[in-house]
């Protein structure tokens, strides 16, 4: 009887149970969006650092986030080359630099990635390209998953094979494409060769932003990355290639205001949403406080009642969760095509939303629930 009561109680006003799910709906969607476009950041923040072929990453002491790298004397590299764990070290450079749409004549940001041609510096497949082409002096591939405003661009190499421009007002050109994907660090990946990256940015040629360092098959990373710490200079720190992607994330999450941003939105979307369920439940106690009393002078007690009002607070995230996911997954698609970010609805991001909505809902019922303590079994009679 009791599941039966609080159906009843729910869909008695109709006016008053749509905007109930309109609420949790609209939570459900705040929610969504805003787990997706986190772990779309923390995914594309990262899209480069999962590809390097690398065992441990040099950096500069002062790098902040992998726009800003800084750089560090290239011979600390070479410091490392010696030591018997270490089978190869390669350099590593990245700048935003100015580039000028060879169509619109509007100059943009892009970030440049340098690298020796002959070095291999990504893993085996995970980026599809021709690199054999960057030997050839100003030349740069461009990224062929670029955000929507690159693309016509991209399809003028698929057509054309080579487009000129201009790249920090010197004249380069572009003879083929490469795939990796935008990020929220730049709408657009370039790659060149260092000699060309070292020419346009005007960069000594004893200065790095990065050095990939591969070890000998079956050498321990952590123990070889603690051993080099000991003995390097200060102005350069030694991560393994995980560390140097949590060190990524850790930027954006906790230094960047986007992550902070994206965590405020949750929090907002859980209040919204437990306000409108707890005004939709109080209601629902207040105004048959009467007959809540009169099961009360029939032996309901006040445990039986409230399970009345939870119930309903769960009836309620199962109606509104459905339609917010509906509404979520067409936003995802949405924005995916407009700005190249992994986002994907996953299974455990849908249990986490539905697990989170409960909470909400039954978090409000338990505060309307302090009204039944008021219903007198004597207010019947």
């Amino acid at each position: 009887m009791i599941h039966r009561l609080a159906w009843q109680q729910l869909r008695q006003e109709r006016l008053r149970l749509l905007a109930a799910v309109a609420g949790i709906t609209f939570a459900v969607v705040l929610q969504l969006q805003q787990f997706g476009f986190r772990e779309a950041l923390f995914t594309s923040a990262t899209v480069l650092h999962d590809r390097l072929r690398a065992d441990l990453v040099m950096i500069s002491s002062q790098y902040e986030f992998i726009v800003a790298p800084s750089v560090f004397p290239r011979r600390r590299l070479y410091e490392v080359q010696r030591r018997g764990e270490v089978e190869s070290v390669a350099p590593f450079f990245l700048a935003l630099a100015p580039f000028k749409d060879p169509d619109t004549r509007e100059d943009h940001a892009v970030l440049l990635i340098g690298f020796n041609p002959d070095d291999e510096v990504f893993e085996p497949g995970s980026i599809p390209g021709d690199f054999g082409r960057l030997h050839v002096a100003d030349t740069a591939l461009l990224d062929a998953r670029s955000r929507q405003q690159y693309q016509p661009l991209v399809q003028r190499v698929r057509r054309e094979g080579t487009v000129s421009t201009e790249m920090v007002g010197r004249r380069i050109e572009i003879p083929g494409l490469f795939e990796l994907g935008a990020s929220f660090t730049g709408n657009a990946h370039m790659m060149t060769s260092d000699t060309t990256f070292r020419r346009l940015l005007a960069q000594s040629e004893g200065e790095i932003q990065i050095g990939l360092i591969r070890l000998t098959p079956g050498t321990d990373a952590e123990q070889t990355r603690a051993a080099l710490a000991a003995v390097l200079a200060p102005d350069v720190m030694v991560l393994t290639r995980q560390q140097f992607a949590d060190l990524e994330l850790r930027y954006w999450n906790s230094v960047s205001p986007i992550g902070f941003i994206f965590t405020m939105g949750l929090f907002v979307g859980l209040l919204v949403g437990a306000v409108i369920v707890y005004q939709i439940l109080y209601t629902d106690v207040t105004d048959p406080l009467p007959e809540y009393a009169t099961l009360k002078a029939m032996g309901y007690r006040d445990r039986a009642l409230a399970m009345v009002v939870m119930q309903e607070a769960v009836i309620l995230s199962v109606l509104g969760f459905p339609v917010g996911f509906l509404i979520s997954n067409g936003l995802y698609i949405a924005a995916r095509q407009a700005t190249g970010l992994p986002l994907f609805m996953t299974l455990p991001r849908l249990a986490g939303v539905f697990g989170l909505t409960v909470f909400m809902c039954v978090a409000a019922g338990l505060l309307a629930m302090r009204k039944l303590k008021s219903a007198d079994p004597a207010d019947a009679f």
